[in-house]
């Protein structure tokens, strides 16, 4: 019976993660209702928490591997890939801004000083 409860209660509350209040509130009822005794209540209320933990946590897996799965396919670069190929380019900058610093002095030589 109490197995049949939780599984009520968790789908009647409809959510993965459910706040403490609500779920001592439910089970406080039962209580009062004369459903279950008060060792029961704690102990359901103790499994539904730690329920709504689990799942909880299980869709902060999904959610993490799917965005993961999308970037992939998306082909965006890692925050280090990212952070590297900025370091390149400004390297490539400078290096640029030097030969053209330089470039002026290379073309008065070709051109005999003037």
């Amino acid at each position: 019976m109490l197995d049949m409860l939780q599984k009520g209660l968790l789908t009647g509350l409809g959510v993965a993660v459910v706040t403490r209040e609500k779920i001592m509130a439910a089970t406080s009822t039962l209580v009062q209702e004369g459903k279950i005794s008060k060792e029961d209540a704690e102990k359901l209320a103790n499994d539904l928490l730690e329920a709504g933990r689990k799942q909880w946590q299980e869709l902060q897996e999904k959610i993490v591997s799917s965005l993961k799965g999308g970037l992939e396919t998306m082909d965006i670069g890692s925050h280090k890939e990212i952070r590297e190929a900025k370091e390149r380019l400004e390297n490539l900058e400078k290096r640029l801004a030097l030969m053209e610093d330089r470039l002026p002095a290379v073309e008065g030589e070709a051109t005999g000083g003037h």
